[in-house]
């Protein structure tokens, strides 16, 4: 079953549809999964295909999206929320955002699994999840920078 699919079962699973809106929405979201774009800028890209389609509308479906874990949403303490396909992890991957020109890598792995085994033993605490993000400067402004 392709990712599209995937996303549709769970639409009808809760009941939804899998409206022309929702689809074009989804599908910037899979042509944009190395980024990390605001309900804006997704809306933004959405109107180059769907020019009809209105702000309210992208920022309902965002919601439905992230209720149904097809999309998580993520602060990255800039104002706006960003939002990614739901990866099916148990935690979510970690970020590093640059301070000067807003770039946001994504970190592979669970830099903090031995930690969480560790407070789960000692403060008798069940973690579900935790986000971690690395606040500094891209190699790219270093360069432009020094």
């Amino acid at each position: 079953m392709n990712e599209i699919e995937k996303f549709k079962e769970k639409l009808k699973d809760k009941g939804y549809k899998l409206t022309t809106q929702r689809r074009v929405i989804l599908d910037v979201i899979m042509e944009n999964r190395d980024k990390h774009l605001s309900s804006e800028e997704i809306y933004d890209l959405v109107r180059l295909k769907y020019p009809e389609i209105g702000l309210a509308t992208v920022y309902r479906t965002l919601q439905l999206f992230e209720e149904l874990g097809i999309v998580y949403k993520l602060n990255f303490d800039d104002g706006r929320n960003r939002y990614e396909l739901y990866h099916n992890e148990n935690h979510q991957h970690h970020h590093l955002i640059c301070l000067k020109c807003g770039a946001v890598i994504e970190m592979e792995g669970d830099l903090l699994e031995n930690l969480e085994e560790a407070i789960e033993k000692t403060k008798d605490f069940e973690i579900i999840d935790h986000n971690v993000k690395f606040f500094g400067y891209c190699s790219k402004c270093r360069k432009n920078y020094n």
